[in-house]
């Protein structure tokens, strides 16, 4: 039974969550601790550890939580669905999209996905820093510690960079240092 639950909860992550692994994050999320799969932190420790693996976020958040919840066939089930909604939609798409790409209803269609898109990655850009930065609510503690700062620095440099074209992989392994730097400098 619970092997069931699991594809039809990341079938319907799947099925309704559009803009990519970002997007995602938050109903994984809300699924996950609604289950009682899994808590606000160990979320953002499996999205670090999707982030830091080679393949979609989504696809790997789904597998590690598959795994955590039923074992590698959990992996395999939770995975097949997340991706099977795509996997048919983009099917479909392909048939069709030639056809109908200059209608209006297509257009339409596109035209309010986008900004529900970017609403997505925002909410769960909040979530996760929420659940990082002020587990216990916003307080002046927050703002005083080393990981805030921290990441607002990098926050910073990154975006600085990003806006330079400087290459996406450079980004990452100087974040990637600098986080061990400040890491071992703060015994954290």
């Amino acid at each position: 039974m619970a092997l069931i639950e699991l594809f039809l909860v990341f079938l319907k992550i799947g099925a309704f969550t559009f803009g990519g692994g970002y997007a995602m994050i938050a109903m994984i999320q809300a699924e996950a601790e609604r289950q009682g799969w899994l808590t606000q932190e160990e979320l953002v420790d499996f999205v670090a550890l999707s982030e830091s693996t080679p393949g979609p976020l989504a696809v790997n958040t789904a597998t590690f939580v598959g795994m955590r919840t039923c074992g590698v066939l959990g992996a395999i089930i939770a995975t097949l669905g997340i991706v099977l909604p795509s996997f048919i939609i983009i099917l479909i798409i392909a048939k069709f999209f030639e056809k109908y790409k200059k209608s209006k209803a297509v257009g339409g269609i596109m035209s309010g996905l986008k900004p529900a898109v970017v609403g997505m990655i925002g909410a769960a850009f909040i979530s996760v820093t929420r659940t990082v930065f002020f587990p216990s609510g916003i307080s002046i503690s927050a703002f005083s510690s080393a990981g805030f700062w921290i990441f607002l620095g990098l926050f910073a440099v990154t975006a600085a960079l990003a806006f330079k074209k400087v290459h996406p992989i450079k980004i990452i392994l100087l974040s990637a240092v600098v986080g061990i730097g400040a890491g071992y400098g703060l015994g954290l």
